[in-house]
């Protein structure tokens, strides 16, 4: 039997030209989930991350609060899918990202309205119509994602680890819980839109079988410092 971890990263660079990177309050957030990794775990888990800097970056600041010596392995088929690509493809001047977060800085509620763009092109990308025009379709992206759970259950099976963590992103993890629970796109995508950075979302593995044990933990963070709780 091994528990699973999944971790979202620390909040990224939202608006800049590069939101693949952490903020300052992203790593905040990266080093308290350590904090918490350390107090909870008894022993070394198993590192999973993926590929992108947000990833990375979260991994390496958590387990410098934690597990020092643990190595990562970095598997990309764990990366997030393109969401400024598939904003853009809802509306084209969102291509640049600084428009989007200029936007969302002018509501009054920013929060309601990034949540309608989302949903907005959340539609468009997984109503399969215009899959032509994406790099990666929403069925691509989802069946990416389950064979990175399907492969990191056959790792656990091989070398038997107590724990294992996963250091990816929203969409993922999202997708991850979808298939365990049995849950179309759409409540897949409600599913991750809820989900704070730096969270904890956790599963079990055993005889052959996949279960949801906690979703979207936070509270370690809202202990800390309630506003180390974001969701961007």
């Amino acid at each position: 039997m091994t528990t699973i971890y999944l971790v979202r990263h620390g909040q990224a660079s939202f608006g800049a030209a590069s939101y693949d990177q952490l903020s300052a309050k992203g790593e905040q957030q990266a080093q308290v989930v350590g904090d918490f990794f350390k107090q909870t775990l008894k022993q070394t888990p198993l590192i999973v991350a993926g590929s992108m800097q947000r990833h990375q970056q979260t991994a390496q600041l958590a387990l410098s609060q934690s597990f020092q010596d643990a190595l990562i392995q970095t598997e990309s088929d764990w990366n997030e899918f393109d969401h400024q690509h598939v904003f853009a493809q809802y509306e084209p001047r969102f291509n640049q990202p600084e428009l989007l977060k200029q936007d969302v800085d002018l509501m009054a509620n920013p929060r309601a309205y990034l949540a309608k763009i989302f949903d907005g092109a959340i539609d468009r990308w997984i109503g399969e119509q215009y899959d032509h025009e994406y790099h990666e379709t929403w069925l691509g992206f989802q069946s990416r994602v389950q064979s990175a759970l399907h492969g990191l259950c056959q790792h656990i099976d091989a070398t038997q680890p107590r724990q294992a963590v996963v250091f990816s992103s929203g969409g993922v993890i999202s997708v991850a819980v979808g298939q365990v629970l049995g849950l179309n796109a759409k409540q897949i995508f409600a599913l991750n839109w809820s989900i704070a950075n730096a969270s904890i979302t956790t599963l079990r593995w055993s005889d052959d079988r996949l279960q949801l044990l906690s979703f979207n933990e936070h509270h370690y963070l809202k202990a800390r410092d309630a506003e180390l709780l974001t969701w961007i």
